[in-house]
């Protein structure tokens, strides 16, 4: 039962990875055989730090959607994982509504609020009254990421959701009940009680996030190709290896770098977590 999922994931996950750090020191264009691949060793990442106008503008757009996802949709999502814990009128109604964004694709929500964000006819400026003089919010290289970024969070913050009252439904209510007999008011109860014992929902939430940060293409690629303000690293091993002049080697190494930037991250914060919980 594990060696056949074991073998799917080696040939499909680890295979096509370790082959793109070996491809990301040649220089090849993806034509021919490997005997037509040539080794330039470190060349194509000092080309991407140094060279590759891109490169920076993708990875600054990298780190602010992964604050943006730490900050908006977790906090939103939490915020409404809480209200729902309470067994609101309707809440099956509430949850269904919320979580819905969540099984459809990045690429269907680009295509969504691509119709929402249209400056002729869009949903968002006639609601705001600007038929006048709309506002080109996926055009305009000052604001189309943090667009963008409102649509990912709108399907990202019903996921966070679950997470949190799969959390908030696991919490011992004994707990809640010694905290109010102590004279612990509803806010002190969950910050100081509640949030605490939920630090392995937590530390999912975080990885999941982080992952979902580095990750992000499909709604961006959809709506511009990722260009014009839109630029994620993700956009740039596509561009690379498939684009019009194929670059297998420069993609590769791009794609090396947010590997090892995922890796990095996420290995890093479970190591020190893991290891908190085991000295205590």
């Amino acid at each position: 039962m594990l060696g056949i999922p074991t073998l799917v994931h080696v040939l499909f996950v680890w295979v096509p990875t370790l082959g793109s750090i070996v491809l990301s020191f040649s220089s090849w264009d993806g034509i021919g055989g490997f005997e037509d691949i040539e080794w330039i060793g470190v060349e194509n990442y000092v080309e991407i730090f140094t060279e590759y106008p891109r490169f920076w503008p993708a990875v600054q757009h990298n780190l602010i959607w992964l604050v943006f996802l730490l900050v908006v949709p977790t906090v939103a999502g939490l915020f409404f994982a809480v209200l729902l814990d309470r067994q609101l009128r309707f809440t099956k109604v509430y949850q269904s509504a919320l979580f819905m964004p969540v099984v459809l694709s990045l690429a269907l929500v680009g295509f969504i609020w691509q119709l929402i964000y249209r400056p002729d006819d869009g949903l968002l400026n006639s609601l705001l009254g600007l038929e006048g003089k709309p506002i080109d919010w996926l055009g305009d290289t000052d604001i189309n990421l943090y667009a963008v970024l409102v649509a990912a969070a709108w399907r990202h913050t019903g996921y966070i959701m679950i997470l949190y009252l799969a959390g908030l439904k696991s919490v011992d209510p004994a707990l809640k009940e010694a905290a109010a007999l102590d004279g612990a008011n509803s806010w002190q109860t969950f910050f100081r009680v509640t949030f605490p014992v939920m630090k392995p929902v937590n530390i999912v939430v975080l990885v999941v996030t982080v992952i979902e940060a580095l990750r992000a293409f499909d709604i961006v690629y959809v709506i511009n190709k990722g260009r014009n303000g839109l630029e994620l690293l993700s956009v740039l091993v596509t561009d690379n290896i498939i684009g019009e002049a194929s670059r297998i080697g420069r993609g590769s190494a791009v794609a090396v770098v947010l590997l090892t930037i995922s890796l990095g991250t996420i290995i890093t914060f479970l190591y020190q977590t893991f290891s908190k919980e085991s000295r205590s």
